[in-house]
Formats: structure tokens, sequence, C-alpha cells
């Protein structure tokens, strides 16, 4: 799953972006709620995590926003306001779970779990695919022109986060936060590692590259015109 926290605590943010990067999801974090409404509305998410408390447009505006241009991925608040008419107040603006802080990672991951199963199966992203490459991301599993792909944990969380943003050029930067929840550089080489592992096991027995590097950017992946 892509995940979209709107948190402006970053200890909490760091936690929850560990929490479904260890589960194998991808989990972009915005700590203002003007920024996450352009990253809903450019991009595509399966849930939102939402604090209500947080600036430029408050968590409960944004989910009003996000309805309003008819995005109707789940939404799950996850707030230190915890009132019965706050929750009632939460739901009715288009939130579907609400969640009190403090609050432990495995009945959040869970409840993101029950949101994703309820969707109707046309809208569950179970199954990604570039050309002939696959990603199951139910089963776990990749394949390219029907052949099995085996891949370690760290390079399947990788090949998804490429999968899901097609054409786009992603960084450094992004990838090690992405994939290794690191917000800051640590000064090695384990993406250009994780780089080189992807593209010998997807595009070197397959013939036509789908991974590029863009030199001094970052890395794409697409169907070369």
């Amino acid at each position: 799953m892509k995940i979209l926290l709107i948190e402006d605590d970053r200890k909490i943010a760091e936690h929850v972006t560990k929490g479904f990067a260890q589960a194998g999801h991808a989990c972009d974090v915005s700590d203002n709620g003007q920024e996450a409404l352009r990253k809903a509305n450019s991009e595509s998410y399966d849930v939102f995590i939402v604090d209500r408390m947080v600036p430029g447009l408050d968590g409960l505006s944004f989910v009003t926003a996000i309805r309003a241009a008819n995005i109707d991925a789940p939404a799950i608040f996850l707030t230190s306001i915890g009132g019965i008419d706050d929750r009632v107040e939460g739901l009715d603006a288009g939130g579907d779970d609400y969640l009190v802080k403090p609050f432990a990672f495995a009945e959040l991951i869970a409840r993101v779990n029950a949101l994703a199963r309820r969707l109707p199966a046309s809208d569950q992203k179970t199954v990604l695919k570039v050309c002939d490459l696959e990603l199951d991301l139910v089963k776990r599993k990749a394949t390219r022109a029907g052949q099995v792909i085996e891949l370690q944990p760290r390079e399947f969380t990788l090949l998804e986060v490429l999968m899901r943003a097609e054409g786009r050029i992603m960084t450094r930067a992004m990838l090690l936060e992405l994939v290794w929840d690191f917000h800051f550089d640590p000064k090695t080489s384990v993406v250009e590692t994780h780089i080189s592992r992807l593209r010998t096991k997807i595009d070197k027995p397959f013939g036509v590259p789908l991974l590029h590097t863009i030199k001094n950017t970052g890395y794409t992946l697409h169907v070369p015109q």
C-alpha cells in the first residue's frame, strides 16, 4: 500500500513510517495540511492517516477537502483530540476511523489493513504493472514475462516505490526516506547497490531495460520510447 501520513510530530512520524516500511508499505509524510492536500491531488494513495492539529490546513479540513475532490481513499484520524463529539465530527467530515493518541502501532496497522479489506476489489491496487513486469503486493511476488523474480524484502519495497512512481524521477534522498526511512544522507552506497541488484534481476535477463538512471538526479522506471 501507499500511505500518506499527515503528522507534524517528528518522533511519531518516524515511528509510523518505520513501522510501515518494515511491513512492506510506502509511507509519505506531510507536516502541513496544505502540502498534504497538494500531494493528495497529484498522487494516488491507498490510505490517509491524519492528525487533526497540523499547521497550514487542519486535519478535519483536509479530509473535508479530499472528499469534495472525490478522493475516496480511506482516512484514519490519528489524534490526541479524543472526545465523543470530536470523534463524531471527524467521521461526519468523511473520516473512516478514529484512533486516539497515545496508540500502539500494531493497532494502527491492523486498522489500516481492515480498511483496505473493505474496499471493492476493483479499487484495491494489489498488482502493479509496468510493461511485462508485475508486482503482486498480496502474494509478495514479482514476475517479468511470466518468470518469477526472487527479491529480498528491501528490494521488493524499492521496486514497489519505483513502480508506483512510474515515469517520475525518484531522487536518492526520496528513496532513502521511502525505502530505508533515512531522513538524512548516511553517506553510503546503499541506494546504488540495491539499484544495481534490482537492475540485474528485473532488466538484464529480459533485454528491454525498464529501470533507468538519470545522471546526477535519480532513478525512474518506465518503458523506453
